[in-house]
């Protein structure tokens, strides 16, 4: 289950763009701040254009970085694919099961070595950074970590006990190490942090707040997508993605169309190939129809 494969090519733009009468194979959209409204809803227009585009055999990946616990918002709207890429990449999860059954079908574990060393070279880089653990099935927060994710925290221990090679869910793999600061700024905070850390784990954010997501080395939206894209015969051309977030830059690079959210971070409006209106707008439904209707009227 567990898979920590390269895939070098899912981080910079392809040198061959999609043409515009490339009909897609895949759409590939985050969730926060994208599909999903301001209130985390998904709207009817929304659920419409997501069952068309299967209906038209377009494949539907939600990828995020929210984990496989936190994915009840669109469990009702799978339709006929059920896959999603969550943590960033970290899991490919089936959504079939329905809230509290999903399975994991592929799993890009961030290494406890890695972990603890990225866990140590933040601390002397940004002091008072607070940590929190994502594995596949629990969470885990040091005592000072905020309350950001609403939810009760299985274990409170500092980072580096939580890592350790025997601590009590050592068996378990290890997702992302979640990294808040209290008063460094985000994209500061995301720049020392991707400095200091270097090659020993891929660092982003998704949060308004300076609040770090630290996966794998190499581990990200568009790596993983990669791969499940490669699974299925289907090339970077063929993929259409959505994002908003640094968190989607990679994979808002990789796919041969992509659209930033009119709401986005300056860097996913640079990294995307077009844009949208806002997901308050319906900006992922707006473009879906107009593939439709481009491509299968």
């Amino acid at each position: 289950m567990r898979d920590n494969g390269r895939v070098t090519s899912a981080t910079r733009r392809p040198e061959t763009p999609a043409s515009p009468l490339t009909p897609p194979r895949l759409i590939a959209t985050d969730l926060d701040g994208t599909l999903l409204r301001d209130d985390k809803s998904v709207s009817p227009r929304t659920v419409a254009a997501l069952a068309a585009a299967e209906e038209a055999g377009i494949e539907v990946f939600f990828v995020t970085g929210r984990p496989a616990r936190w994915m009840d918002v669109v469990s009702d709207h799978v339709h006929g694919h059920g896959l999603a890429i969550c943590g960033n990449g970290a899991a490919v999860v089936d959504l079939h099961g329905g809230p509290g059954a999903h399975r994991f079908v592929k799993v890009r574990e961030l290494a406890r070595d890695n972990a603890l060393d990225a866990v140590r070279r933040l601390r002397e880089a940004a002091p008072g950074t607070m940590y929190a653990v994502e594995q596949t099935y629990g969470f885990h927060q040091e005592p000072a970590y905020p309350k950001l994710h609403m939810e009760i925290p299985d274990t409170l221990a500092p980072a580096e006990e939580l890592l350790a090679p025997d601590a009590r869910t050592a068996d378990e793999p290890v997702l992302k190490i979640l990294a808040h600061h209290p008063s460094l700024d985000p994209d500061a905070f995301l720049a020392l942090a991707r400095l200091a850390i270097a090659d020993r784990a891929n660092v982003t954010r998704s949060s308004p707040s300076a609040l770090l997501e630290i996966s794998g080395p190499e581990v990200s939206k568009a790596s993983t997508l990669a791969l499940c894209c490669a699974e299925r015969g289907i090339s970077h051309e063929e993929v259409v993605a959505f994002g908003d977030m640094p968190n989607d830059v990679e994979m808002l690079t990789w796919a041969g169309r992509s659209y930033a959210m009119g709401n986005a971070h300056p860097d996913a409006l640079a990294a995307a190939s077009g844009r949208t209106v806002a997901n308050n707008d319906d900006g992922v439904a707006v473009v879906i129809e107009r593939i439709l209707q481009e491509h299968y009227a």
